[in-house]
C-alpha cells in the first residue's frame, strides 16, 4: 500500500459532502480534474474502490463508507494539531469571508485586519455580495464565513448574533418639504433587494397604509440608494450609521414618518462540518469587532 496524504483525505470528504466533483472542485479552489486525480491516487493506494460511477453520479462503495468514518477522524485531529499545537502565525491556508454591503462599509475592513495579524500566512478572500447569495455560497462551500442578514436555519450552520443596525429614513436636502413626513413614503422608496427582510417589512407596510399604488425600488447597492436619495429619486429607510456622514455634509436630511423598519440583524454564520478553528476563530472576532464598532458610533 502506498502512502496517502491529508489533502487526499480532504478531497474525498469534500466531494462525499458536496455529492460530486465539480462542486468538491469549487470549494476546494482546483480543477476537476486535480480533483478527479487526488481520489483516483488515494483509491491507488488503499487498494480499493471507494465510489460507484453510475449515470447518477457517486454512490460509496462500501469501504468507501467505512472511509468516511477514519476520514471524519483524521480530519478532527488534524484541526486539534493546527489549533493546539502549531503556532497561530505558522498556520498557512485559506479563509474565503463573504459579507454584505453594510458590514463592509462599516467594520469588515477592521476584521481583516485583525485576522491578518493573527494569521499572517493565512491568504484572506473578501466578498460582498447580497445575503442570498452569501447564504448559497456557504452552502456551497465557496466562502467560510458569512457576514449577513441572518440566522441560516440549517442545522449544519452556526450563527453567532452580531450588534444590529439601526435605519432612519432619509430624503433629499435639496427636495420639496411636505407638511406631514408620512407623505414622503408616497414617493418612490429605494429599499433592499427584494429577497432580503427589509424590503419584505417596507413592502407590507406600505402596501398596508399607502396601498398598491406604493411604489418600490429594490436595490443591491446601499451606495447607489443614498445617492439617489440625494438626487431625489425617493425616499430610503437606510442604516443610520451610514446615513451619518452624508446628513453633516448637508446632502440629505432624515425624517421620521412615524415609523421605522426593523433594525438590521447580521450574524457570522459558518458550517460546522468540517471543524475550523481558524474559521470560527474568525466568527468570533467578527462578534469583538462588530460590538467594538457599535459602541464606538452610538448616535
Amino acid at each position: 500500500m502506498s502512502q496517502f496524504t491529508i489533502e487526499q483525505m480532504r478531497t474525498f470528504l469534500t466531494v462525499v459532502r458536496l455529492g460530486g466533483v465539480h462542486r468538491a472542485a469549487v470549494a476546494l479552489n482546483l480543477t476537476q480534474p486535480a480533483v478527479t486525480t487526488r481520489i483516483k491516487t488515494l483509491e491507488t493506494a488503499l487498494s480499493c474502490s471507494l465510489f460507484d460511477r453510475t449515470s447518477g453520479g457517486l454512490k460509496l462503495t462500501k469501504r468507501g463508507e467505512l472511509l468516511l468514518t477514519y476520514a471524519e477522524r483524521l480530519e478532527h485531529l488534524a484541526e486539534l494539531v493546527r489549533r493546539d499545537v502549531i503556532d497561530p502565525a505558522a498556520l498557512d491556508g485559506r479563509l474565503r469571508i463573504g459579507a454584505s454591503e453594510t458590514v463592509a462599509q462599516c467594520w469588515l475592513p477592521e476584521l481583516a485586519s485583525r485576522l491578518h495579524s493573527t494569521y499572517p500566512k493565512v491568504d484572506i478572500e473578501l466578498k460582498v455580495d447580497v445575503s442570498s447569495e452569501l447564504r448559497y455560497a456557504l452552502l456551497s462551500r465557496e466562502i467560510d464565513l458569512a457576514i449577513l442578514l441572518g440566522p441560516i436555519s440549517e442545522y449544519s450552520v452556526d450563527n453567532i448574533v452580531l450588534p444590529g443596525f439601526e435605519l432612519a429614513w432619509y430624503r433629499a436636502a435639496d427636495g420639496e418639504t411636505l407638511g406631514v413626513p408620512a407623505d414622503y413614503l408616497k414617493r418612490p422608496v429605494l429599499t433592499y433587494a427584494k429577497n432580503t427582510r427589509p424590503y419584505r417589512e417596507l413592502k407590507e407596510y406600505l402596501f398596508d397604509h399607502i396601498g398598491p399604488e406604493a411604489s418600490l425600488m429594490p436595490s443591491s447597492s446601499l451606495s447607489a440608494c443614498f445617492r439617489l436619495v440625494e438626487a431625489d429619486m425617493g425616499v430610503a429607510a437606510l442604516p443610520r450609521i451610514l446615513g451619518k456622514p452624508h446628513v453633516s455634509e448637508g446632502r440629505i436630511r432624515e425624517f421620521d414618518p412615524g415609523w421605522v423598519p426593523s433594525p438590521l440583524q447580521f450574524t457570522a454564520s459558518y458550517l460546522t462540518e468540517p471543524k475550523s478553528h481558524i474559521t470560527e476563530t474568525a466568527a468570533t472576532l467578527a462578534l469583538e469587532v462588530s460590538a467594538t464598532y457599535a459602541a464606538q458610533n452610538t448616535i
